[in-house]
C-alpha cells in the first residue's frame, strides 16, 4: 500500500464530509499522486484521466453513488473485514490491486459492475479479496474474472477466439432451481440425456457473444461429491436460452479429486446460456448401450425401418451395415432411420435399392458429435426376397 498522498484538483468542488467525499465538479490523480478514501464517495462529475492511485481504505463498509462513472488508473483494495459497494460503476485502465476486502456489486443490477479496460490487469485476489458480484472486461480475448462470494473467490477463466468488445461474469452461491436475481428458475431436472445430474449449490452467469471456452474449479462447499461418483465426471453443463434445458458444454480433462478441482468446456458461445454450473456428465462407457436390432420391412409398421433412438445424441453420425463376410450393403451419414431392409450400394453381390435377403448383418455407428464408435448386430427378415 502506498503512503505517498499528491492530489491534483481540477476545481475547487470536492468536500470531504463525515460520511461522504462530494465529487460536484472535477479532480484528477496525476502519476505520482495517491488518493485514499476512507468514506463514501458521491461522484457526480468527471473523475477521469488520472494517472495515480486510487485506494479504498479502512474498516468500514463504504459506497460509490452519483451520476457519473469513475474512471481510475491504478485502484488499490485494503479494507479487511469490509468492502466497497459500486452502487454506481468504477473502471480501472490499469492495475485492479486486491490486497484485502471485497468490492461488491448488487446482482440484480449488471449494469453496475467493476469494469477493466483493455490494458487492465488484476493481482492479489485471493479469498480475502476479490468481486463480489459482476466483473465486466473490455476488448480482451482472454481473462481471468476474479469473482466470487463473501466466502470465496470463485474464479472463472474465459477464453475466446478473438477479441471480445465486452465480457461480464459474476458468480452465485445458491441453487440454479432458485435464483435469487433472475427471473426463471434453471430447472435442474430439464437436460439433455448427456447431462446425468446438475449441481444444486452454485453456478455462474458468462457473457460473450463470442466462441469461447471457459475454466471453472470446485471447492470442498461445491459438494461435488453428491453430484459424482469419480471426479472424472465433473463437466460444465449451460442452461440454454431457447431450449430452456442444461446442456453439455463439455469435460475437458478434469483435474483434481472429490474435495477440489477444475475442469474446461468445450467450445460454445456464451451468450446462448444463461447460466452454466458443474454437471455430471456420462462418459463414453455409458453414454450409449446400443442394442441388437430385428428388422422386418414387411410394411406392418413394426421394425419395418433400423431406429437407433440413441443417435439423437449425436445428429452427427454415420452408419455402415456388412453382411456377415463383411460386404458393405448399407451407408449413411446422419443416419435417421433410413434403413428399411434395401441396399443402397453397387458391388458384384447386392445391387443399389434391392432388397437384402433374411439373416444376421453387422452394423457400425461413428457418433462424430461425441467422437464415439460403436457396433452390434441386426437380424433382417421379410425383405421379399
Amino acid at each position: 500500500m502506498k503512503n505517498l498522498l499528491y492530489i491534483f484538483l481540477c476545481c475547487s468542488s470536492v468536500a470531504v464530509a463525515q460520511n461522504a467525499m462530494y465529487n460536484n465538479g472535477s479532480i484528477r490523480i496525476h502519476d505520482t499522486g495517491t488518493l485514499g478514501l476512507h468514506t463514501n464517495l458521491i461522484n457526480n462529475a468527471p473523475f477521469q484521466d488520472n494517472l495515480g492511485t486510487f485506494g479504498f481504505y479502512g474498516q468500514v463498509t463504504t459506497s460509490v453513488t452519483g451520476a457519473f462513472i469513475p474512471v481510475f488508473y491504478d485502484v488499490e483494495m485494503y479494507k479487511p473485514f469490509s468492502a466497497a459497494i459500486l452502487e454506481t460503476s468504477i473502471t480501472a485502465t490499469n492495475a485492479l490491486n486486491l490486497v484485502d476486502g471485497d468490492f461488491v456489486t448488487y446482482r440484480n443490477n449488471p449494469l453496475e459492475n467493476l469494469k477493466l479496460t483493455q490494458n487492465a490487469f488484476t493481482v492479489g485476489e485471493s479469498n480475502l479479496s476479490k468481486v463480489d458480484g459482476y466483473m465486466l472486461v473490455e476488448q480482451k480475448q482472454n481473462f481471468f474474472f476474479t469473482v466470487g462470494d463473501s466466502g470465496y473467490i470463485r474464479p472463472l477463466t474465459l477464453q475466446s477466439q478473438s477479441e471480445n468488445v465486452t465480457a461480464k461474469c459474476a458468480y452465485f452461491f445458491e441453487d440454479p432451481n432458485l435464483p435469487s436475481t433472475f427471473t426463471t428458475s434453471f430447472n435442474t431436472n430439464n437436460k439433455e440425456k448427456e447431462v446425468r445430474a446438475v449441481s444444486t449449490t452454485e453456478f455462474w452467469d458468462i457473457d460473450s457473444s463470442l466462441p469461447s471456452t471457459v475454466s471453472i474449479s470446485w471447492n470442498n462447499r461445491s459438494n461435488i461429491a453428491n453430484l459424482v461418483d469419480e471426479y472424472y465426471q465433473v463437466g460444465i453443463a449451460g442452461w440454454h436460452r431457447t431450449q430452456k434445458r442444461w446442456v453439455n458444454l463439455g469435460s475437458v480433462d478434469p483435474i483434481g479429486d472429490l474435495n477440489q478441482g477444475a475442469v474446461t468446456s468445450e467450445t460454445f458461445v456464451p451468450n446462448d446460456y444463461e447460466v452454466i454450473t458443474l454437471a455430471k456428465m456420462a462418459v463414453a462407457t455409458e453414454l450409449l448401450d446400443l442394442d441388437n436390432y430385428y428388422v422386418s420391412p414387411n410394411g406392418d409398421g413394426i421394425n419395418d425401418n433400423l431406429v437407433i433412438p440413441e443417435l439423437e445424441e449425436s445428429p452427427n453420425n454415420r452408419l455402415r451395415i456388412y453382411d456377415r463376410n463383411g460386404l458393405k450393403v448399407f451407408e449413411k451419414d446422419n443416419y435417421n432411420g433410413e434403413f428399411n431392409g434395401y441396399s443402397n450400394t453397387n458391388n458384384t453381390i447386392y445391387q443399389r435399392n434391392a432388397g437384402l435377403p433374411s439373416g444376421i448383418y453387422f452394423y457400425l455407428v461413428f457418433l462424430d458429435d461425441l467422437q464415439l464408435e460403436y457396433q452390434g448386430f441386426l437380424y433382417l427378415t421379410d425383405t421379399g426376397n
